[in-house]
């Protein structure tokens, strides 16, 4: 019944040309909530929410405030959306598209706000950090290794 009724959603976005982002809470960078359902785009590791990177000056910035606030302005041209199962974590795994079939996850790493998280957008990746697009214009820690550390430093202060 959830999957027909996200069906029938996702055909109305699509023929009503009606806003993704009012049906998808963007979460972060690579994560949305559809009617409480945790979702994953598959194929991207975008910033954690309040990751911080540096420019090509050395100024720190926001960079995971930006990745959620480009995933935002994105969601707003979905037409379709495609499951593919569910991660380690239950999330399910979902790539998005707009009209013109550009995933949205290829976009936010070929614009640099996310990193290709397996081989899906390596070329976009690739691309992105030639032309110092967002996070490659400076430094910036990879979000798995900032997620790990910030567990290990969780764990610490717990001793």
């Amino acid at each position: 019944m959830r999957r027909f009724l996200f069906g029938v959603v996702v055909l109305c976005i699509c023929c009503f040309g009606s806003r993704a982002d009012a049906k998808f809470v963007v979460v972060d960078g690579d994560s949305l909530e559809y009617n409480g359902e945790r979702i994953r785009l598959q194929g991207i590791d975008a910033p954690e929410f309040m990751q911080k990177c540096y420019d090509a000056q050395g100024w720190k910035y926001r960079c995971g405030f930006e990745a959620t606030k480009q995933l935002k302005k994105l969601m707003q041209n979905v037409t379709s959306c495609k499951r593919f199962g569910k991660d380690r974590y239950g999330r399910t795994l979902m790539k998005c598209y707009d009209a013109n079939g550009v995933s949205v996850g290829e976009k936010m790493v070929r614009d640099g706000f996310a990193v290709s998280y397996g081989d899906d957008y390596q070329k976009a990746e690739d691309e992105a950090r030639a032309y110092k697009k967002g996070i490659w214009r400076g430094k910036f820690m990879r979000p798995e290794l900032y997620r790990a550390l910030q567990r290990e430093q969780k764990a610490v202060n717990k001793k």
